[in-house]
């Protein structure tokens, strides 16, 4: 899979519009994937075509940039209008590219995601479109790997193959990184998935899924967990509801998880012709069978034996037999917790404590040895961020502690606010490149130590950026705390607004903490928050305890409000709303 390291690069990987890149002008953003991002270009003489861009941090993998100059040697190969020719690239600049003639039509998974399944006649229209693609491709000697949805450009009703990032050349050595499956999990092959040889087979796969999809509307091996996903394509039980009934049989054919239990391309293009015309697809195609379920077979329980201390024989280690007696004791196991709490074994004095066995396959780990600690030095690391706890009951209870003081004491809860992203920025500023870093370069010793170099940087990167960001929230809660005061009175039905009051207050804390939070740059916030809340509390019992302490600080903040009678405005000294003149 491709998957990107960070939810949000924080621009660095973004190239601003209307930038040079080479000879082209890019205008607008595409799409993007784990690897580049894809711009609409215009060319000297202003024709539009589509430029495929390395990120950053993949621009200095060798490996990407193999895999990019292998796309551009694959497309040369091939011309077809059902596939994206190349144009043009540049694969050893700072900011490796690819340009590809431009098809201007969305996705398949876009065009079925808005429209619904295809009817009859547009579903034979996209297979035999597919099926004239794959003959170029395949004739041309190269397997595409990755045929699904997402890789299919519907143009007037018509299909157009793009993306070779992961095609393989048939007489070519496969460039794959260790541990990775390129692709997309639900689309992949089930050769692909278990690492054996690839074939024309392969592609002839994908696009009895990608037809499932367009047919049914949902992906044929559904959605889920990426091992979930990755075991149904394996056992080859596709998911062909709502597809129709004369053409399933070919898609269930195609999809088996043997190549060669799959129809031949010839068999494939023939019955798709017989469908077309309203014949059965089973008078080309042999029908393949569902795999029957598995039974589950009676079994008797198990019966649990009592444990008979006085049978446990003696098993001294050879090595005691042979010294003296006073030794003997020395060498002999010391007894375990459970043993002292047991007394001791009859008749068994030097009996060893029972241990725990050890398999190769699974080296016992040091006491809180991570993913960083497990990698090797020198190999790209992922985000250990990624599958995490959100923590979102304790975030959550951090905005009750803030409407709570925003009530009571509006300018301390600014200020403590300000504080509290601009250590979340810092924080996250610091982990992302502590990421990256190890993404580029791979895990070494100076990582720590320059992170700790870096981080006055980092911190007044989060000031600054944290000062430009409070002025939405500011705006948002003055905002929020007039009409908060206005409707106050429009309940009542009479008296002055009271802006500085403790409701309009409060609204106005949480409409600036929910600002801050989902507004500009609230990405590095979330981020940074959620790491500072983990670490403050690890595990799901200290997660319970600080939401526990946070509702009782956010409760006894309200109570010291309520007894004072009025909200403090220390330590600016006096009301804002008195400062204004406000009635």
């Amino acid at each position: 899979m491709t998957a990107e390291i960070l939810d949000d690069s924080g621009g660095r990987d973004e190239l601003p519009e209307h930038a040079l890149l080479g000879s082209y002008r890019l205008v607008q953003r595409l799409g993007e994937g784990g690897m580049g991002v894809v711009h609409l270009g215009l060319d000297r003489q202003g024709k539009a075509v589509a430029i495929k861009v390395l990120r950053p941090h993949v621009a200095h993998d060798p490996a990407a940039r193999a895999r990019l100059t292998r796309e551009v040697q694959t497309l040369r190969r091939i011309r077809s209008p059902r596939v994206a020719p190349v144009i043009d690239a540049d694969v050893d600049g700072e900011r490796p590219f690819i340009v590809t003639r431009y098809v201007p039509g969305p996705p398949l998974d876009e065009v079925i995601s808005a429209q619904g399944p295809l009817g009859a006649d547009d579903l034979h229209r996209l297979g035999s479109g597919l099926a004239e693609a794959l003959d170029v491709i395949h004739a041309s000697d190269v397997i595409h790997r990755d045929l699904k949805p997402g890789n299919v450009l519907i143009v007037d009703g018509d299909p157009v193959v793009i993306d070779f990032g992961i095609a393989h050349v048939a007489d070519d050595i496969r460039l794959t990184m260790t541990g990775l499956v390129m692709g997309t999990p639900g689309y992949l092959a089930p050769e692909v998935v278990e690492g054996a040889p690839v074939s024309t087979a392969t592609d002839w796969w994908g696009w009895a899924a990608t037809l499932a999809y367009a047919a049914s509307g949902r992906p044929p091996f559904g959605r889920g967990p990426m091992d979930a996903v990755l075991t149904r394509v394996t056992t080859g039980e596709p998911d062909l509801v709502g597809v129709d009934k004369r053409i399933a049989p070919l898609l269930y054919a195609a999809l088996a998880p043997v190549p060669g239990d799959r129809p031949h391309q010839r068999e494939v293009v023939a019955a798709l012709e017989r469908y077309a015309h309203g014949g059965l697809v089973t008078d080309i195609i042999k029908v393949r069978h569902p795999t029957p379920p598995t039974q589950s077979l009676a079994m008797p329980l198990t019966a649990a034996l009592p444990l008979a201390r006085t049978q446990i024989q003696p098993t001294r280690p050879p090595v005691a037999r042979m010294v003296a007696p006073a030794v003997a004791p020395v060498l002999a196991p010391r007894p375990s917790p459970a043993d002292a709490l047991l007394g001791p074994q009859t008749g068994a004095p030097g009996v060893a404590p029972e241990r725990q066995l050890e398999h190769p396959a699974y080296p016992p780990q040091e006491s809180g040895q991570n993913d960083w600690d497990a990698a090797r030095d020198g190999q790209p690391q992922t985000d250990p961020r990624i599958g995490r706890a959100s923590r979102s009951g304790t975030v959550a209870a951090l905005l009750a502690v803030l409407v709570a003081a925003a009530a009571v004491a509006p300018v301390v809860a600014a200020i403590g606010l300000l504080l509290w992203v601009v250590l979340a920025r810092t924080a996250d500023r610091s982990v992302t490149s502590l990421i990256m870093r190890r993404h580029d370069r791979g895990r070494r010793r100076s990582d720590i130590p320059v992170a700790v170099a870096a981080s006055p940087w980092h911190f007044l990167i989060g000031v600054v950026s944290s000062l430009f960001g409070a002025i939405m929230p500011a705006l948002i809660a003055v905002s929020g705390v007039f009409c908060a005061a206005l409707a106050v009175v429009a309940i009542q039905g009479s008296g002055s607004p009271e802006p500085d009051a403790f409701v309009p207050l409060a609204v106005g804390g949480l409409l600036a903490g929910l600002m801050a939070w989902w507004g500009p740059g609230g990405a590095s916030l979330r981020r940074g928050t959620r790491s500072m809340v983990r670490g403050v509390s690890p595990g799901s019992s200290a997660a319970r305890v600080l939401v526990l302490l946070l509702l009782v600080a956010a409760a006894a903040v309200l109570a010291a409000g309520i007894v004072d009678g009025q909200p403090s405005w220390w330590p600016a000294g006096t009301s804002w709303a008195d400062q204004l003149n406000l009635p």
